[in-house]
């Protein structure tokens, strides 16, 4: 067994500082096992969640799920990638045999639920431990807050070696999962009207996948309005500053008194739930993209359900295919058609995690994005 220690951002408590520690993993990848050393980790609200303790979560914990980097070592049996290759970390690792993969979804795989979603590796371990041999759990079995991680080789998926660490980062998470929303999960049409409610990292991307799906009306809805200004260089076709202006209200008016085809909350929070199924048409669609805190719940009114014929549904990640769409976003931000630069707001180190997170709480910037040396 060959030992690799590394610094990483442990958090113990929600009621204290992160510490930045220097932590231990087998660096021998066991069979179906790739060592990846990480060049980039984006800070995701999901990431903040666990900070502040909404989600409930083992400790001693390395957060940080949305990273890429260089493969160092594969096991056994990987076929998929090489040492040397460049890959952005996947938090839904697949098995590729339950009912959910071979149905093509393997964002809700089985074995990830049983294991991944419990903060370990597929084979039940935590892989990273103290120097004084304490185990820590890695977030969703990634823990890109570390300068190494050790994934089961479904979670490191292989993209062009041009495309820039920090933006490849993104894809991870919040670029999949926005863009994913309006493609895959929602389906959005050409010609039709989109409205998004909140433009962080994932609201900017599901404006981004309508303007990509040639939706006519992108309104994007935001207490900020730097952000809606990123909102409109990014495809909103309309903005609404919803601190000073009634929502449901501008929303009608944009929409000849109908309200939306498709609308989407890329916050978590109850309220903006709502408003987003307030918003739709009849026979519309409302998509829950944001990520709530533990014990949230919603009231909608059940008979406009089944009167209107509208849709509540659920997205995770973008309803993808890992294996497919990472290259291929990143292949549309090379080409020009997807941009992800403008996303990256500020640039840290590792010992900076904590500023990141207070900027997030306050709602600054889009992404912060650690890099690593």
């Amino acid at each position: 067994m060959t030992d690799l220690t590394f610094r990483a951002a442990v958090l113990r408590s929600s009621q204290e500082p992160m510490r930045i520690e220097t932590v231990v993993l087998d660096a021998d990848p066991r069979p179906g096992e790739v060592l990846v050393r990480l060049k980039a980790s984006g800070v995701c609200h999901s990431d903040y969640h666990g900070r502040i303790g909404e989600w409930t979560m083992p400790t001693p914990m390395v957060l940080g799920h949305e990273g890429a980097g260089i493969v160092e070592a594969i096991g056994e049996g990987v076929t998929t990638v090489e040492v040397g290759d460049h890959v952005v970390l996947c938090w839904t690792p697949s098995c590729g045999k339950c009912q959910y993969c071979i149905a093509g979804r393997p964002v809700l795989c089985d074995r990830f639920n049983e294991t991944g979603a419990q903060h370990r590796s597929p084979d039940g371990t935590t892989r990273v431990r103290t120097v004084g041999n304490e185990e820590v759990f890695s977030f969703v079995a990634l823990g890109t807050f570390g300068e190494y991680a050790m994934v089961p080789e479904s979670a490191a998926v292989a993209v062009r070696r041009d495309i820039p660490f920090a933006e490849a980062a993104l894809i991870g998470c919040a670029v999949t999962t926005g863009i994913g929303a309006a493609v895959n999960t929602a389906g959005v049409r050409a010609g039709s009207t989109v409205l998004v409610i909140g433009c962080g990292g994932v609201g900017l991307n599901i404006i981004q996948g309508a303007a990509l799906a040639g939706a006519r009306t992108v309104i994007a809805a935001d207490l900020s309005d730097a952000k809606l200004d990123s909102a409109r260089a990014l495809g909103a076709t309309h903005t609404i500053n919803s601190g000073t202006t009634d929502l449901l209200d501008e929303v009608r008016r944009l929409t000849d008194g109908r309200g939306v085809e498709f609308a989407f909350e890329a916050i978590g929070l109850s309220k903006t739930i709502e408003l987003a199924y307030q918003a739709t048409a009849r026979g519309g669609t409302a998509t829950v993209a944001g990520q709530v805190p533990e014990g949230v719940t919603i009231s909608i009114d059940p008979f406009e359900m089944s009167d209107q014929e509208k849709v509540l549904r659920g997205s995770n990640y973008g309803s993808s295919r890992p294996a497919i769409d990472f290259p291929r976003i990143a292949d549309l931000h090379m080409e020009g058609r997807v941009q992800l630069s403008p996303l990256v707001t500020r640039r840290i180190t590792l010992d900076e995690i904590d500023d990141a997170f207070e900027e997030m709480s306050r709602g600054v910037g889009i992404r912060a994005v650690v890099e690593y040396e």
